[in-house]
């Protein structure tokens, strides 16, 4: 069976089906980020990597992809509402590739490093036979009533979506912000019951959201927040918004949009529907999936 038959979702569960841990592991894989106890603190741990030909194209500003690098991990963190700590960077890269490329992707890294609060203390260069690849592993912390998982979504819960939706190849893939002070405040403020952030798109990481949660879900797409030109379908599938998608109990529904409103008047906070008892739902334009 080969893996464009299966998706995705599919492959990582038959990778990680017989993986075991021992007492530390709160939470394992399935999530935005795994959560180890060391001692009383809630260690928070991601990987991810961009590919040269996936991610960004061979044309892209090499300081733009070190943004992206560790702005999509930074996003993962977000999304358990923790913050970011450390972060160790690989880089396999052609040795025909000139050096100022690498200086400039480090350049972006430090940019990304700078803002969020992240020390860059280390990695691993290799060579590549073809395409540039960096992986990004990433450790953060969270307190234990601050944390957030995919899977404590309730029936009835209030699903919201930050800022807009689609058409992120325009360039937003490249330049988004993480919306790491917005996750520490809803976290702060309000008693979040499960977070994602978007990354492969909404038509694909609310199932994901509602399949650990074990609920289903529905949305108003007349409500969905899209961005300047984009389709319904765009907002659903185009994938690499990092915005945070969370569910919330409909009772500080109304509270949460007022304060919010004060608090980042600038971005959007959308109410697009609820998590439902009736399971099995299928968006029409799932996101992004590696393999199909």
């Amino acid at each position: 069976m080969k893996l464009k038959e299966i998706g995705e979702d599919a492959v990582v569960e038959a990778i990680t089906r017989e993986l075991r841990f021992d007492g530390r592991v709160e939470v394992g894989p399935g999530d935005d980020c795994a959560l180890v106890r060391f001692g009383q603190n809630l260690q928070l741990l991601k990987t991810d990597c961009v590919v040269e030909g996936v991610h960004f194209l061979l044309e892209t500003s090499a300081r733009a992809v070190g943004w992206k690098a560790l702005c999509r991990a930074i996003s993962d963190i977000a999304a358990m509402g923790g913050d970011p700590l450390d972060a160790v960077i690989t880089v396999a890269i052609s040795p025909d590739r000139e050096l100022a490329w690498l200086t400039d992707l480090y350049a972006g890294l430090n940019q990304a490093a700078a803002n969020y609060g992240v020390n860059l203390v280390g990695g691993e260069t290799s060579r590549s036979p073809g395409p540039v690849f960096i992986s990004v592993a990433l450790t953060g912390k969270v307190e234990k009533e601050r944390l957030v998982v995919r899977s404590g979504g309730k029936i009835g819960d209030r699903l919201y979506v930050t800022g807009r939706l689609g058409g992120s190849l325009r360039g937003k893939h490249l330049s988004f912000e993480p919306r790491l002070a917005e996750s520490r405040w809803l976290t702060e403020n309000f008693r979040l019951h499960a977070m994602i952030d978007l990354s492969d798109g909404l038509g694909s990481d609310l199932p994901r959201l509602a399949k650990a949660s074990g609920t289903g879900f529905e949305i108003d797409f007349s409500a969905l927040p899209k961005n300047e030109g984009c389709s319904v379908e765009q907002a659903l599938a185009d994938g690499e918004d990092y915005e945070l998608l969370f569910a919330v109990s409909d009772d500080v529904g109304a509270k949460l949009e007022q304060d919010w409103k004060k608090a980042f008047p600038e971005l959007p906070l959308t109410r697009i529907g609820r998590l439902t008892e009736q399971k099995g739902d299928l968006l029409s334009k799932p996101g992004y999936d590696h393999f199909q």
